[in-house]
């Protein structure tokens, strides 16, 4: 198996940090946007099917869950404050409420979290990414 992303088109390529990022919080490959970035809930694929990038070398660790927990966190402050005033709830129903809602916005958000991280290492050329970053290769600086 090649070591090396394939050329591809500059066209297929982000033209600029903002496309990258939203193809992988759209779980496409950050580099040609064609096939899937993942090839489990949160498991990478290794090299893309249609431009052979090389997927391993990102190093997301704990960035993806922190950008979840700070998003659901602003999202459910002021369901939280709602629910608080409506005294017509009973405490414990507004608790069951407010963690079933925080678990899946938390669930929900880690994977497009995990793909933009990834997507912008590449972007910058960061980790094992430096040889090749993808501005560069879009010819953007």
């Amino acid at each position: 198996m090649p070591t090396a992303a394939l050329p591809i088109n500059l066209a297929m390529l982000p033209q600029g940090v903002g496309g990258a990022l939203w193809r992988g919080i759209k779980g496409k490959c950050p580099r040609c946007g064609e096939t899937h970035l993942f090839a489990r809930f949160l498991k990478p694929v290794e090299r893309c099917r249609r431009c052979n990038q090389n997927w391993t070398l990102h190093a997301a660790d704990d960035i993806p869950p922190y950008i979840s927990i700070l998003l659901t966190g602003h999202i459910m402050a002021p369901v939280i404050i709602e629910l608080g005033l409506n005294t017509a709830i009973p405490g414990w129903v507004m608790m069951i409420i407010v963690a079933v809602m925080a678990v899946t916005l938390l669930i929900a958000l880690l994977q497009p979290a995990k793909g933009a991280v990834i997507a912008l290492q590449w972007w910058l050329g960061l980790n094992g990414f430096s040889p090749a970053p993808g501005k560069a290769e879009a010819g953007v600086t």
